[in-house]
Order: C-alpha cells, then sequence, then structure tokens
C-alpha cells in the first residue's frame, strides 16, 4: 500500500510503512519504505535514521545517495559527504553510484564548495551523447552547478541534453508498454455427449497443482520479503 500510494499521497503511504514497522520491524524492506516515505514527506530525521537502520540489517548500500541527502537535509552536508566517502563506489550498481555523485556535488553546493561540486559530477556516466535512466537527472544537476558558477550559455546546454534524454528514455520505457486485456470473450467448448448435457458448456476444472496460486502469482521481491519475515 505504501508503494501503491507515494506518488498521490504521501503521508497515507508513510502511514502504513509505519502500521509495518510496528508488526515487523526486523525486516530490511520495512525499515527502507519507512524512511523512503519519511523523505518524501521532508521528515529528513527519520529518515536517516531509518536508512541506517537499513543498512545494519541488510548490508546494502543501495540507499546511499538517499541517505546523503538525508544527511543534507538535517543541514549536515559534512556528514553527508563523510557517509558518500566511505563506500567503495565501485561496487555499486551504475544508477546508485550516479545518483550518489548528484548527492555528493549537493553537499558541496551547502558548503558553498561550487567548483567541487562540478568536479563530484565528472563520472564515466556523464555522456552527453547517450540517454540512459539516470542521465536526465546528471544532466540537470551538472547544468545546475554550471549555472551556480555563472556558466549560463553551458548551463543552458546541458539542460537542453537533460530534456532531450528525458524525452528519448520516456519513448523508450513506451516501446515496452504492457497492454493489459480487461475482458476476453468466453468461448463454448464443444459439449461432449458423454460429460455433459447436450447444449451445455462443457466445464473446464484444474488440479490443485495447475491451479496458480497466490504465492506463483506473487512478485520475486514480495516473496523475498516473506522469506525473511520467516525467518525472523
Amino acid at each position: 500500500m505504501a508503494a501503491r500510494l507515494i506518488d498521490d499521497d504521501v503521508e497515507r503511504a508513510h502511514e502504513h510503512a509505519l502500521a509495518a514497522s510496528r508488526s515487523a520491524g526486523r525486516i530490511a524492506i520495512v525499515r527502507e519504505t519507512v524512511a523512503i516515505t519519511a523523505y518524501a514527506l521532508g521528515d529528513f530525521a527519520l529518515a536517516v535514521r531509518e536508512l541506517r537502520t537499513y543498512r545494519r540489517i541488510s548490508g546494502r548500500d543501495d540507499q546511499i545517495a538517499l541517505l546523503v541527502d538525508s544527511e543534507r537535509g538535517v543541514g549536515r552536508p559534512d556528514r553527508a559527504l563523510e557517509v558518500g566517502r566511505a563506500v567503495d563506489r565501485a561496487a555499486l550498481p551504475t544508477e546508485v553510484r550516479v545518483q550518489l555523485a548528484i548527492a555528493m556535488s549537493g553537499a558541496r553546493l551547502d558548503l558553498g564548495e561550487t567548483d567541487r561540486a562540478l568536479q563530484e559530477l565528472d563520472i564515466p556516466e556523464l555522456d552527453p551523447d547517450r540517454a540512459f535512466s539516470w542521465s536526465p537527472g546528471l544532466f540537470a544537476a551538472r547544468a545546475a552547478v554550471l549555472e551556480e558558477l555563472g556558466r549560463i550559455d553551458e548551463a543552458a546546454q546541458w539542460q537542453r541534453r537533460a530534456d532531450i534524454a528525458a524525452e528519448a528514455v520516456g519513448a523508450a520505457d513506451a516501446d515496452f508498454e504492457v497492454i493489459e486485456i480487461d475482458e476476453v470473450e468466453e468461448v463454448p467448448l464443444p459439449a461432449d455427449d458423454n460429460d455433459a448435457p447436450e447444449g451445455s458448456t462443457a466445464d473446464v476444472a484444474l488440479d490443485e497443482s495447475d491451479a496458480p496460486t497466490g504465492d506463483q502469482v506473487a512478485s520475486e521481491d514480495a516473496g523475498d520479503d516473506v522469506a525473511a519475515e520467516d525467518d525472523h
């Protein structure tokens, strides 16, 4: 429910996340969800606390950029930089590494270190000729820093690249759009004189082994969450 509501009703999403934490506070994804909804509400202190707990439980750094940005949110840009420097960036997934670079750049801006903020964004993923899911945010961040430096023309160029990248990524996503079929016409099966009266539609029965269960249609992530809860 938190995931379903967060885009439209952040407060209710956060309430669902808190309810989950009261029942399953030792499950990593629960603490992660509390952190994400708290961040969306601007409760950065709670986000910091929950993200630290999430890292301790899961041993993962996939939300490191959100932690850095949350430290910025509570007015600790120095601490944000320390947190970001403490991780092995080479071990991070590409998108997380890019998000971390953007967050670190923001912390530099908070400290008035504009030149170093630009340096934080000088990463291999900064390719103006190719668009990936992380490209629009990275290009826009560079445009913002260049504007702070007074390099207005360059800032406009990078913002234009960000807009083009966003359009390109959106078009690519549309190519993989899933079309759901809401209605399926019911086609009667031919009647078998031995199995059904004439003129009736024969029923098709599924063995229990053939029938799809909730577990079979659940997402892989949800299955992992259930397994994790059982362990605890």
